[in-house]
């Protein structure tokens, strides 16, 4: 029994060892990969590219300058949808792009600006209560699918998400 206990504990400490980094490892950083002259297919985790800047070169389809129009409405966008939902705005940013193409598959293209404010409105008739980004996507998605508007998919998520308040009422 002691010889077993003392195995699992060698392995134990041999398995804590695989996370620290090797000397030859120390002192090197981990760098954040920016894009700009191309337009990577999603945002990494380690992704440092503006999320606006990178949804609006998609849209576009070449990237765009940062301080354009179409970049500084897609900021505003993410940040106020990054007041409502819980993920963070580079995975809203992948969301979108994902939302975007299934959308156009079935002939209903879609701004992403609009997505994200129609989205955060919705969200943020719950109050304090933060909504799942993607969760609202996929419902959105199924709705538009069926033949629904924008606007009557947007009332349907608002009913879904927030059901009984009426507009600007918070929960």
């Amino acid at each position: 029994m002691r010889g077993a206990l003392a195995s699992l504990m060698v392995a134990g400490l041999a398995l804590a060892a695989c996370d620290r980094p090797t000397e030859s490892e120390e002192g090197q950083a981990v760098v954040a990969r920016t894009a700009e002259s191309d337009l990577p297919a999603w945002l990494s985790p380690t992704d440092g590219t503006d999320p606006a800047r990178w949804l609006a070169g998609r849209e576009a389809g070449h990237p765009v300058p940062a301080g354009s129009d179409s970049v500084r409405a897609l900021q505003d966008a993410l940040a106020e949808a990054r007041t409502v939902f819980i993920e963070d705005p580079r995975m809203i940013a992948n969301r979108t792009a994902q939302l975007g193409q299934m959308l156009a598959e079935i002939g209903k293209t879609e701004r992403s600006a609009s997505l994200l404010t129609g989205f955060s409105a919705v969200a943020a008739r719950r109050g304090r209560h933060k909504s799942l980004y993607g969760e609202m996507c996929q419902h959105y998605f199924n709705t538009r699918a069926r033949g629904i508007d924008h606007a009557a998919a947007l009332a349907l998520l608002a009913d879904r998400f927030a059901p009984g308040l009426g507009p600007g009422e918070a929960p």
